[in-house]
């Protein structure tokens, strides 16, 4: 094969519908180890589905010790989700996603505070972000009354004398990750590719001329015991959190010092039309000292699969599970000589994240409800269901003086030969997933820039350096018409 992708989610579609588009010559197989594409961290109900552009997502937005706000952060990840829907747009314009554009819904971005010292940074933040461009519709509020027309959830039974601001992005979006996923999968077998399901990758060894032997085990009831063997010229690593003991079996030296930290999470669920239809937004909160970014409280509009409902959360614990579907000895398989160092650094110096993550487990019912009620006073436990969310493995690595530090981010790994890449990590993940195989098609096929580049200009407009004015007007107008 040229090009073998391992994993089903959205970081391999997002790949395949690049790399047959750039290279239809090219042989293709996808292998997905559950029955079916999008079941892990790309399944809707694994996710926020927020559309991660920063809007309202405090953590990406620090205070700076003289009291003012950088937004390096913010702006970055703003124009990397842009940079998705670009593509989005383009393959949904030119009939490549067979599911039409129903994985996208308007659903605006919304910021919720309480307390003065909060609202007064809230403003600040608003009075920052609001002066750049991208960010030149953001709405602020410190009026109870106008938060009530924004989202009267949070304010209905709330007590009058509480300090409370929001900040409010009408262009938000919902994306269902898991729709998005298949539609793109559906366009790359379309266009040549193979994608084989109940497959899964067990070992990979580099071979004399560069090329990766893969060992495939056939996961189905009636599968044939020996395993597969494939040679591919490029391996990508896409399997969330399998991506690292793949990493390491590969034994390229770039992954060696690499650790995981799962933590696991749930939700609150309601479908009840009555709640549903009183919130259409998403509104982010402020995480608790000591909880880590991807566990900011949050009450949702999702649409899923043309069904719309609301989720709070999530509420944090942890597994040694590195997949919601993974094996309780993943972590422990996980440690090698090379990381000990760099997770124990973690573990003596994240004793407060520990902390706060046994509280979260040992949780009882009354005090998951204690903490919706903080966002929607009004909240009844009759009208929520809990569910398990996604497992999420947060990358640790090495540190020259620290030992070894917890990332929250995504870390994308690449040989110094560029014939083997693997994704670790978590938020915001699928939401600048174009970004992230932008970077590693630059790193991994440098030969074939120059030759790739007016495909991808005219897929995604803004990478020429000009700015698409159009472009959310077609998109809006592409997700209307589909509703």
């Amino acid at each position: 094969m040229d090009v073998v992708l391992v994993g089903g989610g959205i970081m391999s579609a997002t790949l395949a519908a690049l790399l047959t588009t750039l290279e239809p010559t090219w042989t293709v197989e996808i292998h997905e180890r559950r029955g079916a594409p999008a079941q892990e961290s790309s399944n809707p109900w694994n996710n926020a589905g927020t559309g991660h552009a920063a809007l309202c997502e405090l953590n990406y937005t620090p205070e700076r010790a003289d009291g003012t706000i950088d937004i390096t952060k913010a702006v970055t990840i703003n124009e990397q989700f842009e940079l998705s829907r670009e593509l989005w747009h383009h393959l949904a314009t030119h009939d490549r996603l067979p599911g039409g554009t129903g994985f996208l819904s308007t659903t605006p971005h919304m910021t919720f505070v309480r307390g003065e010292s909060n609202v007064d940074y809230l403003r600040r933040r608003w009075e920052t972000l609001r002066r750049h461009p991208l960010f030149a519709d953001l709405e602020f509020s410190d009026d109870p009354a106008q938060i009530a027309r924004w989202a009267p959830l949070l304010t209905a039974d709330r007590d009058p004398s509480e300090a409370v601001a929001a900040t409010r992005a009408p262009s938000g979006t919902d994306v269902d990750f898991g729709a998005l996923t298949r539609s793109m999968l559906d366009d790359a077998v379309a266009r040549g590719a193979r994608l084989v399901t109940e497959s899964e990758v067990t070992r990979l060894r580099q071979q004399a001329d560069g090329s990766w032997r893969l060992a495939i085990k056939d996961r189905r009831w009636n599968g044939h015991r020996r395993a597969r063997k494939v040679n591919a010229r490029f391996v990508f690593i896409g399997a969330g959190g399998g991506a690292l003991q793949l990493l390491q079996r590969s034994g390229i030296p770039e992954a060696k010092g690499f650790g995981g930290f799962p933590i696991s999470g749930q939700f609150l669920r309601t479908t009840n039309p009555e709640i549903v239809a009183q919130h259409q937004a998403k509104v982010y909160g402020k995480a608790d000292i000591g909880a880590p970014p991807m566990s900011v409280p949050h009450l949702d509009t999702r649409v899923v699969d043309g069904g719309t409902a609301l989720m709070f959360g999530p509420y944090a614990g942890w597994s040694m599970k590195f997949l919601k579907h993974g094996s309780w000895l993943d972590l422990v398989r996980s440690i090698r000589p090379g990381n000990i160092v760099p997770m124990l650094a973690v573990g003596l110096k994240n004793l407060d994240l520990v902390k706060y993550l046994v509280g979260e487990v040992t949780a009882s019912d009354v005090d998951r409800l204690r903490t919706l009620r903080a966002f929607m006073p009004s909240a009844h436990p009759r009208d929520w269901e809990l569910i398990t969310a996604g497992q999420r493995v947060q990358v640790i690595k090495k540190h020259p003086t620290k030992g070894g530090v917890l990332e929250f981010g995504t870390e994308l790994v690449t040989s110094a030969d560029g014939t083997i890449a693997g994704l670790l990590g978590a938020s915001p993940g699928a939401s600048t997933a174009v970004a992230t195989m932008l970077d590693l098609l630059e790193r991994c096929f440098p030969d074939r820039q120059e030759s790739w580049r007016p495909q991808l200009h005219a897929m995604m407009p803004s990478l020429g350096g000009e700015w698409d004015d159009s472009f959310d007007q077609l998109v809006d107008e592409a997700v209307h018409s589909e509703r």
